[in-house]
């Protein structure tokens, strides 16, 4: 499987124009990986601080290039991702400039820095390693449709849209469960997931035919070993571009329980804004009824992400009504705890 990163290492996290708003891969280092962020590179917010902006996150100064950085650093990590995984040409002097430091430099993009001409020659020249954590290994296959058969209780995030904090909520509820003393393990399926936790499979690279397959095979290979495998989702059942890896998650993972993520105030589909999104109930039927053919499974829980709404009290009111539409317990994992979910889950 994909390694990553290796705890302990001094990361600069390359976020251009994007931080924090659409820069999930660069919050999830920061809230969730063993390294130590050095400094984040956005120069829209230089001179500014990450705590300016994320107060409950570690802190590092926001610098506008790779050449600004005042400290040590071991590799450069890109925490953005643009619709498509493209590369960015702006971004090209900062990763050129850490190759020529001597540092790594690690993408979860699906343009391949390995593949670059210009940045295969300047690594080989100064020993440091691309890393490509959305290439998926060579040897996935279909799936069988045996990953019900392990002993581990399989939970599944699925979303209303992207970016709605499907691996947060994975992440937030494998902590709470670890801390509630359940043996429980996160199963990685996305580039910021893996790169957190040392290994995965990028689904969203996957053959289509694979996909289903690839979440399979990382549930047989941990599923008895833990009593709750926790399983990050991606994209949305309704999303015109991302639906294909939705549905492959859901079929791969025979999910015992789905925990439903959404952004309070979201109404459209994000970069298709004439999509408008579904009531509640109506993902519930989605996932539910998609599921059912294969195996049995039942949204259990939500998680409302709350970022946008100003007081607890506001935020404890907008997760009532969502739990309301749900007809399922709700919480946000961040601003409140996940305890809800572990309870829904385990019961």
């Amino acid at each position: 499987m994909n390694s990553s990163t290796n705890d302990g290492r001094r990361l600069a996290i390359l976020a251009h124009e994007k931080f924090p708003e659409r820069a999930k891969t660069a919050l999830g280092m920061m809230r969730y990986a063993d390294d130590e962020i050095v400094a984040v590179l956005d120069r829209t917010k230089a001179g500014t601080r990450v705590t300016d902006h994320v107060p409950d996150i570690c802190d590092a100064p926001i610098v506008d290039s790779f050449e600004a950085i005042e400290e040590p650093v071991d590799a450069l990590l890109i925490g953005i991702s643009p619709i498509g995984g493209d590369f960015k040409k702006s971004w090209r002097p900062d990763v050129c400039a850490a190759i020529e430091a001597g540092c790594d430099v690690i993408a979860g993009l699906h343009y391949f820095l390995n593949d670059d001409e210009e940045f295969a020659a300047l690594a080989a020249e100064h020993g440091v390693d691309l890393i490509d954590v959305r290439k998926p290994k060579d040897d996935l296959t279909v799936a069988k449709g045996i990953a019900d058969e392990v002993d581990a209780h399989v939970a599944l995030t699925v979303g209303t849209d992207c970016s709605v904090g499907k691996m947060t909520v994975a992440l937030e509820t494998v902590r709470a469960a670890q801390a509630a003393g359940i043996d429980a393990a996160l199963i990685p399926t996305g580039q910021t997931g893996i790169m957190i936790e040392g290994w995965g499979n990028p689904i969203d690279r996957v053959i289509s035919d694979f996909t289903a397959g690839a979440v399979e095979e990382m549930i047989l290979e941990v599923g008895d070993d833990h009593d709750l495998l926790v399983v990050e989702g991606q994209g949305t059942i309704v999303h015109p571009a991302y639906s294909g890896v939705t549905c492959g998650i859901l079929h791969g993972s025979m999910a015992d329980s789905l925990v439903l993520c959404h952004i309070a105030g979201l109404e459209a589909i994000h970069g298709y804004e004439d999509v408008t999104l579904p009531p509640i109930d109506t993902y519930v039927d989605l996932y539910e009824s998609l599921a059912e053919p294969l195996f049995e499974t039942s949204v259990v829980a939500g998680a409302l992400n709350t970022r946008s709404i100003e007081t607890d009290a506001e935020a404890e009111a907008a997760i009532g009504a969502f739990a309301s539409d749900l007809g399922v317990p709700a919480t946000d994992p961040v601003r409140f705890d996940a305890d809800a979910i572990v309870e829904a889950i385990t019961e």
